[in-house]
């Protein structure tokens, strides 16, 4: 039961969730249930939306303010209610850059289940002056050819899109 957490408690009366195995339509399934009520906390994966995006002919990678390291990483975002996947993601990179999308395509859809999220990356090609939200502290652009990759969740988007155009992705 390694992916439920976040619930101890029931939202609607209080009650201590107990992992509870029911029959479900897919089969057998063990979740945090509500003895009490009834209630089900699902914890279904959340949409995370992310972009390579090419700016001046470069890549952006951007480092958080909240980590530690010095890694550089994508542009990523929530979905919020009422954002397509495509408005969420200019949506995202206007709020952490400020810059404007030209064009934006997919890249795939990823799986990233430490975080309990799957990850809908895109290629954006950006324009602008680049300002940073306080979530971002640095960002740096990369040539395409001389750009790392990680070996997790949005890193596999960076390397599917350098394969699209003919480059061989290098890990870190």
């Amino acid at each position: 039961m390694s992916t439920l957490h976040s619930f101890t408690y029931c939202p609607g009366c209080a009650t201590p969730l107990a992992a509870i195995t029911l029959a479900e339509d897919g089969g057998d399934m063990e979740r945090l249930r509500c003895r009490a009520c009834g209630f089900t906390h699902w914890n279904n994966p959340v949409p995370v939306l992310a972009a390579v995006i090419e700016y001046q002919g470069k890549i952006l990678l951007a480092r958080n303010a909240a980590w530690e390291g010095k890694m550089y990483a994508l542009i990523t975002g929530f979905m919020e209610a009422g954002d397509t996947p495509e408005g969420g993601m200019a949506r995202e990179i206007r709020e952490e850059t400020s810059l404007e999308t030209r064009a934006l395509n997919l890249i795939g859809v990823y799986d990233f289940q430490r975080m309990n999220q799957v990850i809908i990356a895109y290629h954006a090609e950006c324009h602008g002056e680049v300002k940073l939200s306080p979530e971002l502290v640095d960002y740096r652009l990369f040539a395409p050819d001389a750009v790392k990759c990680w070996p997790a969740g949005t890193g596999y988007a960076l390397a599917d899109w350098l394969k699209s155009r003919g480059h061989t992705p290098q890990f870190l």
